[in-house]
């Protein structure tokens, strides 16, 4: 191939990327996708800029503690394991102690000041593809410091956590088939695995696990989030680990851990997608970004859409600046705090966009 042939074909590459990113920035207009139910239009704060990510990523995990964001995780052509702590107050990021075993889609809860850490994937160069784990850690972010727990039954990953009446619930997840020869072995393209239903209970107290009722609906990729003591799991992927030989589903289940049983929650999410970002504030279940596929297009999702238990209804809220997934998302006081993410959809040859951009919407409603 000439070099005049080459140079063109780099700018019709390079404009189709700009292109699909910016499809990706615009998808669904102000936050709206395919899926059962309306969110009504509800713009009750604002979004404002803060000091950006040191390091763009994507797939990190995320929890607070102590009125502090910690971003832990993240995957940038392989896991990472980083730590990164922003404080509100300062508007100001820290690099903190990286995980001991590098790690990305990552369970998080906290409890007690502490933040738990489960599972996960992990790769071992030059071989592709994630190893399914069952690590457990507790990390310290008043000593900066990681300790190795007892590790869960099951391994998985993108599981995601919570924590009621002093015990952490891991639910959901992906990982292999049960009496897979090597549960440890590399998920690589179209290795046989699905969504897990699993639901284990971690007791900080006596550093042992249990097993609990499993999911109605096993999935993965799915958001999370605690409301007068019951948990709901909030959309997510069924099937597969990748959303390319996945399905996202819109719905919500409630779980009650007082006497381990399940439930539908009923209204189901209005904008349907996987890899949130998630919250709760006053009550209500935030559910930020994400990301959808369809007839072979990977998108990333604006939309922020809350759901209030109490009522059973869904509200939509000002889309996000910048559509991403992959985000970390807290809320610290009035401000629901959104870091980092990818900015086109997984898996997207040559168009691959991290951003470190760190925005928050500051609610002003009551």
């Amino acid at each position: 191939m000439s070099s005049a042939i080459q140079r063109m074909f780099a700018v019709v590459v390079t404009a189709l990327i700009v292109l699909l990113l910016t499809a990706s920035a615009l998808a669904q207009g102000p936050g709206q996708a395919p899926g059962q139910g309306q969110a009504q239009a509800s713009p009750l704060g604002r979004w404002v800029k803060l000091a950006p990510v040191p390091e763009k990523n994507e797939e990190f995990s995320f929890g607070a503690a102590n009125g502090k964001l910690y971003v832990i995780g993240g995957n940038g052509e392989g896991p990472k394991g980083l730590v990164m702590e922003y404080d509100p107050a300062a508007d100001k990021w820290t690099k903190k102690k990286n995980m001991p075993l590098p790690s990305d889609h990552l369970a998080v809860a906290e409890y007690r000041g502490k933040l738990y850490v489960f599972g996960g994937a992990t790769q071992l160069p030059p071989n592709p593809g994630n190893i399914p784990l069952n690590n457990a850690w507790e990390y310290d972010p008043a000593a900066d410091s990681w300790k190795a727990l007892a590790p869960m039954p099951t391994r998985r990953i993108s599981a995601v956590a919570a924590e009621v009446g002093g015990k952490i619930y891991v639910l959901g997840g992906a990982g292999h088939h049960p009496g897979a020869k090597d549960p440890a072995a590399p998920i690589v393209g179209n290795t046989p695995h699905r969504s897990l239903d699993t639901n284990e209970v971690y007791d900080p107290a006596t550093n042992r696990w249990e097993t609990r009722m499993t999911l109605p609906t096993a999935r993965n990729h799915c958001a999370i989030g605690v409301v007068n003591g019951k948990i709901y799991l909030i959309g997510g992927r069924v099937g597969a680990l990748n959303i390319s030989v996945s399905t996202n589903t819109n719905i919500v289940e409630v779980y009650d851990p007082a006497i381990d049983s399940w439930g539908a929650a009923g209204m189901r999410m209005p904008v349907v997608g996987s890899g949130f970002g998630w919250g709760t504030y006053r009550g209500r279940i935030f559910v930020v970004g994400g990301e959808t596929y369809d007839n072979h297009i990977f998108s990333a999702i604006r939309a922020v859409q809350s759901y209030d238990p109490a009522t059973n209804t869904w509200t939509r809220y000002p889309s996000l600046p910048l559509a991403r997934h992959g985000i970390s998302v807290a809320v610290i006081g009035n401000r629901l705090i959104v870091a980092g993410g990818h900015i086109q959809g997984a898996g997207t040859a040559g168009a691959a966009a991290h951003s470190d951009e760190t925005d928050a919407f500051e609610f002003t409603d009551k």
